[in-house]
């Protein structure tokens, strides 16, 4: 099993084996704990170095059985270096100001995710939230968590992702934009600004959550080098076959 409960006072469970929603004909079964009390801030920052992540508030890691495909990930952001692709990513969304927020939801926001959901991710049980579920997504954070807005010139809101800030880096919670955009990558974008953040911030990693063997709506994840993946032995740089 690579990932595994850690010690003390902590209740961790696994979950129903339920079919798993990236991989068809394989089973997904998860470990969980709450993230709850005074330390939770240092119980999430070991959790994510250990290759949990989180939603709400609540940390979870695969120990899915017969199957390893997914892969906790993190880029090495000191050393990043953008490729000539995403060189351009950075060019084509220059006009973009992105403005730093506390993890509030607004109406605004609730009409780009619900419109990213429908094109993106029709099939999906987040196209099926409401308002109420979109602003339990934002909210219930029991960590340092922040949303970035990624606004076009004349104001509109093209763009949005939600972090939180860990001792050694930033870790990606979600992120969404305007599914009219697609040629400009926001969604790439957004990661590079995650880079660019760790980095003013003194942060050595960007924690992009799992990247799974198999399924194209993960593989983006392998396309920021040099990228570490989380294995029994811990940590350990990922190379262009990997």
């Amino acid at each position: 099993m690579k990932h595994k409960p850690l010690h003390g006072n902590r209740f961790f469970f696994a979950t129903t084996p339920l079919p798993c929603p990236y991989l068809p004909g394989r089973i997904e079964r998860r470990v969980v704990t709450e993230l709850m009390g005074r330390d939770v801030t240092d119980l999430h920052d070991a959790l994510s170095q250990a290759g949990y992540r989180r939603s709400h508030d609540i940390a979870y890691a695969p120990v899915c059985p017969e199957c390893s495909a997914c892969v906790a990930v993190r880029i090495v952001a000191g050393e990043f270096t953008p490729s000539r692709s995403q060189q351009r990513v950075m060019k084509l969304n220059g006009d973009l100001r992105i403005q730093e927020l506390p993890p509030v939801a607004t109406s605004e926001q609730f009409a780009l995710f619900s419109a990213y959901q429908k094109v993106r991710h029709g099939d999906g049980d987040m196209a099926r939230m409401d308002y109420l579920d979109y602003q339990a997504l934002v909210e219930e954070t029991p960590v340092d968590t922040l949303l970035a807005e990624f606004r076009r010139r004349d104001g509109r809101l093209a763009a949005v992702c939600l972090a939180d800030r860990l001792v050694d880096g930033l870790s990606a919670v979600y992120s969404f934009f305007d599914p009219g955009s697609s040629r400009r990558s926001p969604g790439t974008h957004m990661i590079l600004w995650l880079v660019e953040r760790a980095n003013s911030l003194g942060l050595p990693y960007v924690y992009l959550g799992f990247w799974i063997e198999g399924c194209s709506k993960m593989s983006y994840k392998a396309n920021f080098r040099p990228v570490e993946g989380f294995t029994a032995e811990g940590w350990r740089r990922l190379g262009p076959g990997d």
